[in-house]
C-alpha cells in the first residue's frame, strides 16, 4: 500500500483558499493534510514529520534538502495588513520591539526594515506577544502576524505595514510562505497540488460568506483578493531571493 502525502498548511486566513482547494481537489486515500502555525510547518518539515509544508520562507535554510515545489504561496505586493508592526509611539521613539515567535520570516523582515529602512536600533525581546501587544507601555512596539495583526493593529495609534515597507525599501513583492518539501516529490503529486491550488484560490469568493461569519470584523474579501497574492512570480522570486541574501548576511555577522 502506497504511503500518504503528509502536508503542513497554515492555519491562518490567508491560506484558506488553499485548505479549501485541497478540500475540494485531493483524496484522503492519498493525503494527510494538517492545520498548523507558520513554525510548526516548518518543525514538522525539518523533523520529517511531514512531506510538503506552507512555511514561512525564512525556514528553508533550515533544511538539509528543501525544493520549492508548484508556483503558489503567501506573496505581497504592497499592504498586506496581516504583518505589522504596532506601536504606541512613533519609529523615532522606539525602544525596543516585542517578536512574534509564531514566524521567523516576520521577526528577520522587521530586523531588516528596523536596519535599512527606519533606522532605529530597539532592543528585541523574545516573548509571548499575545500577553504583551496590550500593554500600554510607553516606547514598545510588537511584530504580530496573521489573524492577530488583523485584530489588533487597529486599536494601536501607530501601525506599520511590514509587507509596505519592504515594497518602499526594494521595489519588489515580498513572499512570506512558499510551499516546500524536504524531497523529491513525484511530479504526478505536484500536478496534484497545482491542480487543487489553483481551483482554491480561483474559487475562493465561495468561502467568503463562511469566512464572514467567522471573521465579521475583517473585510475579507478586500484582503484575500487584493492584498493577498498567491503566485510566486519572477518579480516575487526575486524579492524572495534578496530577501535569503539579506537574512543570511545577518546570520553571518551574527
Amino acid at each position: 500500500m502506497q504511503n500518504k502525502t503528509r502536508i503542513s498548511v497554515v492555519s491562518y486566513l490567508n491560506a484558506r483558499p488553499f485548505v479549501f482547494g485541497m478540500e475540494h481537489q485531493l483524496s484522503d486515500d492519498e493525503f494527510i493534510v494538517e492545520k498548523d502555525i507558520p513554525s510548526t510547518c516548518a518543525t514538522k518539515l525539518i523533523g520529517n514529520q511531514t512531506d510538503i509544508g506552507l512555511i514561512p520562507v525564512a525556514m528553508i535554510s533550515s533544511l538539509k534538502e528543501a525544493h520549492l515545489i508548484t508556483s503558489y504561496g503567501i506573496v505581497a505586493d504592497g499592504k498586506v495588513d496581516s504583518v505589522v508592526l504596532v506601536s504606541h509611539s512613533p519609529l523615532s521613539q522606539i525602544k525596543k520591539i516585542v517578536l512574534d515567535q509564531e514566524s521567523r520570516t516576520s521577526v528577520l523582515l522587521a530586523k531588516i526594515l528596523a536596519k535599512e529602512l527606519w533606522n532605529i536600533h530597539p532592543a528585541w525581546i523574545h516573548e509571548n506577544t499575545e500577553s504583551s501587544i496590550l500593554q500600554e507601555e510607553e516606547f514598545t512596539a510588537a511584530v504580530i502576524i496573521g489573524d492577530r495583526a488583523l485584530k489588533y493593529k487597529s486599536t494601536f495609534p501607530y501601525c506599520y505595514d511590514l509587507a509596505e515597507c519592504w515594497k518602499e525599501l526594494t521595489g519588489l513583492p515580498f513572499v512570506f510562505a512558499a510551499w516546500v518539501s524536504n524531497k523529491l516529490i513525484d511530479d504526478g503529486i505536484i500536478n496534484k497540488l497545482e491542480t487543487a491550488f489553483h481551483y482554491g484560490v480561483s474559487h475562493r469568493e465561495e468561502i467568503f460568506p463562511i469566512l464572514a461569519a467567522e471573521y465579521p470584523e475583517f473585510n475579507i474579501s478586500q484582503y484575500l483578493q487584493k492584498r493577498i497574492l498567491y503566485k510566486i512570480d519572477d518579480q516575487a522570486l526575486e524579492g524572495l531571493q534578496l530577501f535569503l541574501k539579506k537574512i543570511k548576511e545577518i546570520s553571518t555577522k551574527n
